[in-house]
């Protein structure tokens, strides 16, 4: 194996250092890169099969959700039910909490946004909204600096097509379509009882507040499984079990693609891709990671290589600067010359998505 190690000797340093964080035990702090966190939830079948009383349980919920990384690492959440509508009930959940953040000034330098999964399709929907709202109550709007998006959802995914569907004409759909969709969705599906799923179908999810604005969405992108692989197979291109990858990297088609680099895998391999045409404006894919699942990005994975596809950058004053090598690999079956070209971040798989991206960001 031949390897070549590119980047500053502090960017190895810092690997070394994420490697080393998994042991360290220090004190969380509730800032990243001096700024307070704002954390968006996703999808929570739960609600779907026992719709939350009151807007207390959805807290509740939306607080189990985080404990794994990012919860001692925020100063507020936004909270919803996934029973509702982005729209609707969801935007009404929403503002409530909206305002208490505003009243108590948390983004007055600045915030960040850290959303999972239809987190990502609730924040686009708020960025938009939250300075019009807010103002008409004569309360200042939050000073968004930057989201951060893990397994983004925001172009939709093909299983809540097919849980629609499958909601309205069950007559024809087999097995394996069925299990799949009912894993997604922990419910039989059924007209009126589908809640937000009926937003994240791909036309509705790429119909909802697509307007540009100036607030960069950073991308956190998975290939891994859910629910034993069962979904994949229904899904367009790569997925993560549950996100298209289309969808996680803010492409602006809804087609299936294999990577959000048209030149790096999510593996990393260099070689041709079939990536996306383009992205959402300011929209920008900062790391991919083959092995890791939908849920496992939000820090309960590791053993899995992270790829930078964005990087060495600053995107709305937050520093985007990965550790990074390049090296050759040959395959078994290579007898002669130099392998394959790989692009990783070095020490990766000791560390989970969640603690290298709060790591590297946060120097």
């Amino acid at each position: 194996m031949k390897s070549t190690t590119i980047g500053s000797a502090c960017k190895t340093a810092l690997a070394v250092a994420i490697t080393g964080s998994l042991f360290a035990g220090t004190t969380a702090q509730a800032q990243l890169a001096g700024h307070n966190v704002i954390l968006v939830h996703g999808f929570q079948q739960e609600d779907l099969a026992n719709p939350p009383a009151n807007l207390q349980e959805v807290k509740s919920a939306g607080e189990d959700y985080w404990r794994t990384f990012w919860l001692s690492r925020s100063e507020a959440r936004i909270d919803w039910g996934s029973n509702g509508r982005v729209e609707g009930g969801i935007a009404q959940q929403a503002y409530q909490q909206l305002r208490q953040i505003s009243q108590q000034g948390l983004c007055n330098n600045w915030c960040l946004v850290v959303s999972h999964s239809t987190g990502d399709l609730v924040t686009r929907y708020l960025l938009e909204n939250q300075a019009r709202w807010l103002q008409s109550e004569g309360l200042p709007p939050l000073k968004i600096l930057a989201a951060l998006d893990y397994s983004g959802a925001g172009g939709g995914t093909e299983l809540a097509n097919l849980a629609m569907s499958l909601a309205y004409n069950d007559s024809w759909y087999n097995w394996p379509l069925r299990a799949a969709v009912e894993a997604f969705t922990g419910i039989e599906p059924e007209p009126g009882k589908l809640g937000v799923v009926n937003d994240l179908q791909t036309n509705a999810a790429r119909n909802l507040a697509v307007s540009p604005n100036n607030i960069p969405r950073l991308r956190f992108v998975a290939g891994g499984s859910s629910y034993g692989g069962i979904t994949k197979p229904f899904i367009e291109g790569t997925d993560d079990g549950v996100v298209p990858t289309h969808s996680a990297c803010g492409a602006t088609s809804a087609a299936g693609i294999d990577s959000c680099s048209n030149s790096i895998s999510l593996a990393g391999k260099v070689t041709s891709q079939n990536g996306p045409d383009a992205l959402y404006y300011n929209h920008y894919p900062i790391l991919m990671n083959e092995g890791a699942s939908h849920s496992g990005v939000l820090g309960s994975e590791t053993g899995n290589i992270s790829v930078p596809v964005v990087n060495n950058t600053t995107l709305g004053g937050l520093r985007v600067d990965f550790a990074s090598r390049t090296y050759n690999r040959r395959a078994w079956w290579q007898w002669w010359g130099s392998g394959d070209q790989y692009i990783e971040v070095p020490g990766s798989d000791q560390t989970d998505m969640s603690s290298l991206v709060y790591t590297t960001l946060n120097n």
